[in-house]
């Protein structure tokens, strides 16, 4: 199959300006945009390509990359893992639309996954997919950009321009209609709705991507680089495995571990409502979920070594750098909340980065605190664009990729969540507070509106601490030091020196209300923090309301 590049007269093309797709990028015009920064960037030809692998709900905490023994082989293995990689909302869109545009929540206001929260609205299209590193690679770099598989849970959404809507930068599009599915789907293809059905051979959607991302290596232009996006449904309910791997894994079941199957004491009420201990019909189905997320992880496995084979056998992979993450975690029985996301905890904001490339030395591992958000700014600068041209929070992780020492780095990130659900009560759970939903049968609810809350995530060498706010009527907080608590059971809240409880509160407020470089300021275990209490009630009020908005847009 032949390859057909978003056409020059077709949906959004001409607006962004962009290269005609498989046409040499101008030198001239590289020079002016600041692509080629450095002299190993000389000529064109010689600029890296990048792939990014992104998973759906896939886990880091919970054994997320046990499956994956060829991609931590073709990857980590000849790279680098990072072992201390977040994101900054736990949940797909919001996280998604972290890694487009390099942003803090707060700044791309993708709020939750609904259109009312931003996800993939036509405000979102019009304020941010302008903006996002693909868009630049494309528009400013010369790169040819490719995207196959899930973009954001709404795209394709008719009350936002439906299948036709080709977001600004991509010269090959190959996008999923809504939400991960692995049969019966539809996907745009370049503005052009295509259906599948549920022919094992031509239709499992894990296998179209890997094939069409093979086909683009094929028929690219050999005279741009090029950025590959590939996102797959996997390991996202509901769980399809190939035919080939749905017998692996029988003896596997969701792990154990301190905070499974107990009662979330001293949590926010939304993690206390969960029923302890839980069924047995109810572990039955977690444990069954949790094999058939790693039997669809399998085919995955077969993506990257296929992908990877290729890129060896066309002679780029040498200059080929390679990501391979997930956009949030996932949780199977942890304070006995079936599964889902959406919650503060390790489980769910901790996910895999790999990374190999250029530069990289093999079988590396950094502890380095990364988010996401980082993405963005380091492929930019890997292109060679000036990452200080563009108002994204993250950092870019060359530097480290490079083996540098002495690196100035953060020592906190931001978490932050918007609940879902209204301020009403559940017909079905008249015992549960007002506004919850993703409920299961049982009235055990995984979300609800005032699930709504913000966290600084600190690490350093002598602190590994998370504190968290709700946006609810008593502002409740949770703090964990997890170094001695790395389950997160307990809430010391209650028990921390006041001091470094003002400093945390503090720092949370400074971060919800940054944007670009001061996102990168000193956290409170940086060697550069100054703490001025008084600032902590100057601006209290009108951060607050700016932090917890109920209408972002």
């Amino acid at each position: 199959m032949r390859l057909v590049p978003v056409a020059p007269g077709g949906p959004r093309w001409g607006s962004d300006r962009r290269l005609p797709a498989c046409s040499p990028a101008p030198l001239l015009l590289l020079l002016l945009s600041g692509c080629l920064g450095e002299p190993r960037l000389a000529a064109a030809s010689r600029r890296p390509n990048v792939v990014l692998v992104l998973t759906d709900d896939q886990d880091e905490a919970l054994g997320g990359m046990t499956p994956l023994k060829k991609t931590k082989a073709l990857i980590g293995e000849m790279g680098i893992t990072f072992s201390n990689a977040y994101v900054p909302s736990a949940l797909c869109c919001p996280s998604r639309a972290s890694i487009l545009t390099g942003k803090y929540p707060h700044n791309h206001h993708v709020v939750n996954n609904t259109l009312e929260g931003n996800c993939s609205s036509t405000s979102w299209q019009k304020t941010q997919e302008p903006n996002t590193f693909p868009a630049i690679l494309r528009s400013l770099c010369g790169y040819q950009t490719f995207f196959a598989g899930k973009y954001l849970n709404e795209y394709g959404s008719l009350d936002a321009g439906g299948l036709e809507h080709v977001p600004l930068g991509w010269s090959y599009w190959y996008a999923l209609e809504k939400n991960s599915k692995y049969y019966n789907y539809t996907l745009s293809i370049n503005g052009k709705a295509r259906k599948h059905g549920e022919n094992y051979s031509v239709d499992y959607l894990t296998d179209v991507l890997a094939n069409v991302s093979l086909d683009f290596l094929d028929y690219k232009s050999n005279f741009e680089p090029f950025f590959m996006m590939i996102s797959t449904p996997a390991p996202h309910s509901p769980w399809t495995a190939a035919p080939q791997y749905q017998k692996t894994f029988q003896n596997v079941f969701a792990p154990r571990n301190k905070n499974f199957n107990i009662h979330g004491m001293n949590k926010h009420w939304l993690i206390r409502q969960a029923k302890t201990p839980m069924t047995n019909s109810s572990i039955q189905y977690l444990d069954n979920a949790f094999r058939k997320r790693w039997q669809t992880l399998l085919s995955v496995d077969d993506l990257v070594e296929k992908l990877i084979k290729r890129l060896e056998f066309t002679g780029e992979l040498n200059n080929t750098y390679i990501f391979f993450t997930s956009d949030n975690g996932y949780h199977t029985g942890q304070f006995s909340l079936p599964i889902d996301k959406r919650q503060l905890y390790e489980f769910d904001i901790k996910v895999p980065l790999l990374v190999r490339g250029p530069g990289i030395k093999p079988n590396q591992t950094s502890k380095m605190l990364v988010a996401n958000i980082d993405l963005g700014p380091t492929i930019l600068d890997i292109a060679g664009y000036n990452v200080n041209k563009t108002q994204m929070d993250g950092m870019s992780l060359l530097p480290i990729l490079r083996g540098g020492s002495n690196l100035t780095w953060r020592s906190d990130i931001l978490v932050e969540y918007q609940g879902e659900g209204r301020n009403v009560t559940d017909p079905t759970c008249p015992s549960l507070s007002p506004g919850v939903s993703q409920c299961f049968p049982d009235c055990i609810c995984e979300d609800a509106y005032n699930n709504t809350y913000a966290c600084v995530r600190t690490m350093s060498a002598l602190w590994n601490l998370q504190y968290c706010e709700f946006d609810d009527q008593e502002v409740f907080v949770e703090v964990y030091n997890l170094t001695a608590d790395p389950d997160q059971i307990t809430n010391i809240a209650k028990s921390i020196d006041p001091e470094l409880l003002g400093k945390m509160n503090y720092r949370l407020m400074m971060l919800q209300s940054c944007s670009g470089p001061t996102c990168r300021t000193p956290g409170v275990f940086d060697p550069g923090y100054r703490f001025d209490p008084r600032l902590m009630f100057s601006n209290h009020g009108s951060i607050r309301t700016r932090r917890f908005s109920k209408h972002p847009l």
